[in-house]
């Protein structure tokens, strides 16, 4: 999934101008609950202002609180304006990223806004690719790093007709041993694909509805 598919458009999104002030750039992300909002230049993205860099700015700036909220502008303390996406990444990418930083803006070829992903955005992303969003069974379990042993747990999963509704892998430490998160739909033949999958060399770690 790219990260356009994440990305809240810029017709959703809560943006101020370079030129406004800082008083005003509070009162948005107070308003909004918000922890940053892009700045933007007309239509060309120009930063990120975010709470913590408001305050930073206010204790090195030496002004009293009022002098700094009218004198300084959110261009003046924008930060990431070289720090943004494209839309064409894979959104997992952005994980790391968004780690320590409530947002990053997309922008396109010719530096205008696009758009926004948030931290939240990533990892609700990540819930639905576990399929935390839909009931069924969650099965755990490893498998020797072979080739041909997705294609056989996939053989499996066809031959009992099982719904999937996720199917994430995971690669142990040494690199020789595989780890699979499966979802399905509960059914009642559940019982019989487990042992099926415990004959064909697949070693059940857990089991858990959900």
């Amino acid at each position: 999934m790219f990260v356009k598919s994440a990305m809240v458009p810029k017709t959703k999104c809560y943006t101020v101008q370079a030129s406004e002030s800082i008083k005003n750039v509070i009162t948005l992300l107070e308003k909004y609950g918000i922890d940053g909002i892009p700045v933007l230049n007309g239509s060309q993205y120009s930063g990120v202002v975010t709470r913590y860099h408001v305050y930073q700015a206010y204790f090195e700036s030496g002004l009293s609180k009022e002098e700094f909220y009218e004198s300084k502008t959110a261009e003046d303390i924008a930060t990431f304006k070289e720090k943004f996406l494209k839309g064409d990444e894979i959104f997992e990418t952005t994980l790391y990223e968004l780690n320590d930083f409530p947002l990053l803006s997309v922008v396109d070829g010719q530096g205008e806004f696009m758009g926004i992903v948030t931290r939240y955005d990533v990892l609700n992303q990540f819930q639905s690719a576990f399929g935390m969003h839909k009931k069924g069974i969650r099965i755990a379990f490893t498998s020797v790093e072979t080739e041909g042993r997705i294609s056989r747990l996939a053989d499996i999963i066809q031959q009992f007709h099982e719904s999937v509704i996720s199917l994430v892998t995971f690669d142990e430490t040494d690199k020789l041993v595989r780890r699979i998160v499966l979802k399905i739909e509960k059914r009642d033949n559940v019982d019989k694909f487990l042992k099926k999958l415990e004959k064909s060399g697949f070693r059940i770690l857990d089991i858990k509805e959900d």
